[in-house]
């Protein structure tokens, strides 16, 4: 009689994580001292880009120079430095670099464009008026986030977010800066693309190639590849290759274009009311409060990729709140000293912890030191600000796909054989992209958003709000999630609620006192819910 068949090993799915398995170093576990040093430095490297991007852009239309500037961008470093350690230290707890955010550029430039600001001849006279409408811009809309986050009405929308949600939000907050990658490394190509070639190859290929070193080349890959393409764009720069090229070229490939080094003070501490008192206007104060709405629901998306990355549980909503509130003092901050332009959660800060496997928070309040640090000492501090964009936009690449990918990563909690789940998923990701982009083509083309009626502010309400593809997706998520078949157990399950339950409350989890409690037993006149 023939023996019966050997039985086949039945598959196993992978096992459902609600902390990232194989960080090197989590929330509460730092790295030894000089690792932890370098490890900040590099974070302060990387949050450069969108520090320097935003008042190259913003400046020059508000009338400003080189000077003006290069004290903006020390402004909004030491405004920076002070937010990420409020926010590490009173906020969510979690590492999340606080900066400059994109979101807060339409509203600004809406302020730059007012009629009332067109007839002033002296551009620095227009520069400091300007900065001052801004300013009081910032100061009302930052209320905006500390009433929802301090008196705990955004902890209740937090709780509707099950991880069916909570993908297409985080997943966009990533993906969904995709053109300030590629499109903005290629600018420069001939630097942009070695970047990212050494990049990949120093933190993914390497470790495996050389194990002995390979775990240095996965955390300091962006340092090691940031000097190494810097000094080649120097060589270039000096060499002559770009004589004759036409400016644009030369502003985005040249080492020596920046303007900030010639700007920047040797020292100077910025100060509140720096350029003079703020100055109030109804219409743009709803402009940028709509736009600090929308930066409170990406930098939500953002919180949630920083504590997947840090290998904490899940953020409870009281403690998402918490956050909130604290960025909006952030905002208030921005508002006070003069930064141009409102903060939020560093989305590529946020994609170098899942670089480096490492989610320490004292990495991050070391990153802060050295914000402030350089923000005082500007001539230092300028030097590494004049890195060509093309090379950090080649960093972002790989950063932001890292945050994209912690969104995606929320569907292992999800049923994916589910019809539900792939209508909810798959239309709120595609709107999320699709919608932005019609109202970004159609401000391309016609100068101006779909939404122009006579009331200017109300057309900037409307066009920030629908240009965010983080916004947009994970309100339609949310929507469609929260009443499609809502009372059906099925779908329930479907959705991943089953596993978040134990993190909708602070206290129903014994690891959130570990992860989010508050310093010095704070926690006993600040509980948490």
């Amino acid at each position: 009689m023939a023996a019966p068949a050997p039985k086949q090993e039945e598959l196993q799915a992978h096992a459902v994580k609600d902390q990232l398995p194989a960080v090197s170093y989590c929330l509460t576990s730092p790295p030894p001292w000089p690792e932890a040093i370098l490890l900040g430095f590099q974070h302060y490297l990387v949050m450069l880009g969108t520090t320097v991007v935003i008042p190259t852009a913003l400046v020059p239309q508000m009338g400003g120079g080189n000077e003006e500037k290069a004290r903006v961008v020390q402004t909004l470093l030491f405004v920076a430095g002070i937010n990420t350690l409020l926010q590490s230290f009173l906020g969510t707890r979690l590492p999340a670099v606080i900066g400059a955010s994109y979101t807060f550029v339409a509203p600004t430039i809406s302020i730059v464009l007012a009629a009332r600001y067109a007839g002033i001849a002296d551009p620095h006279e227009r520069f400091l008026r300007t900065m001052r409408g801004t300013q009081g811009a910032l100061i009302v809309a930052s209320t905006l986030q500390i009433i929802m986050g301090f008196s705990g009405l955004w902890r209740i929308v937090v709780r509707l977010l099950s991880p069916l949600s909570a993908a297409p939000l985080v997943a966009l907050a990533g993906f969904g800066l995709y053109e300030l990658g590629f499109p903005s490394a290629a600018k420069c190509i001939e630097i942009g693309l070695p970047q990212i070639i050494l990049l990949v190859a120093l933190s993914q290929y390497i470790p495996n190639l050389v194990p002995l070193v390979g775990t240095a080349f996965e955390r300091f890959a962006v340092v090691m590849s940031v000097a190494v393409v810097w000094l080649y764009a120097f060589f270039l720069t000096v060499g002559g290759a770009y004589k004759g090229a036409a400016q644009k070229t030369q502003f985005h490939c040249r080492t020596d274009r920046s303007g900030l080094v010639g700007g920047a003070s040797w020292i100077s501490v910025p100060y509140p009311f720096q350029w003079g008192a703020p100055t109030f206007d109804a219409g743009e104060c709803f402009a940028m409060m709509a736009a600090a709405f929308v930066a409170l629901v990406e930098s939500t998306g953002a919180f949630i990729a920083v504590s997947r990355y840090a290998s904490a549980t899940p953020c409870p909503p009281s403690i998402m709140s918490r956050g909130i509130g604290w960025q909006g003092v952030g905002i208030l901050l921005g508002g006070l000293f003069g930064t141009a332009s409102g903060s939020s959660v560093s989305v590529e800060n946020a994609g170098l912890l899942g670089l480096t496997r490492v989610g320490s928070r004292r990495v991050v309040q070391i990153s802060a030191g050295f914000m402030i640090f350089f923000s005082i000492l500007g001539k230092f501090g300028a030097v590494f600000a004049s890195i060509p964009t093309p090379i950090i936009a080649a960093i972002y690449c790989l950063l932001f796909a890292y945050v994209g990918m912690a969104g995606i990563g929320f569907l292992q909690f999800c049923n994916l054989n589910s019809f539900r789940t792939k209508f909810i998923l798959g239309f709120s990701l595609f709107m999320g992209i699709s919608i932005p982009q019609y109202f970004n083509e159609y401000t391309s083309v016609a100068g101006f958003g779909p939404v122009h009626t006579h009331a200017r502010w109300f057309n900037d309400m409307i066009n920030v709000v629908f240009s965010s593809k983080a916004f947009v997706g994970g309100a339609v998520a949310l929507l469609l999630d929260s009443t499609l078949h809502r009372h059906d157990s099925t779908a329930r399950r479907d959705r991943g609620d089953h596993f978040w339950d134990r993190f909708r409350s602070f206290k129903t989890d014994p690891r959130s006192e570990e992860f989010y409690s508050l310093p010095f037993n704070l926690n006993k006149f600040f509980p948490s819910f």
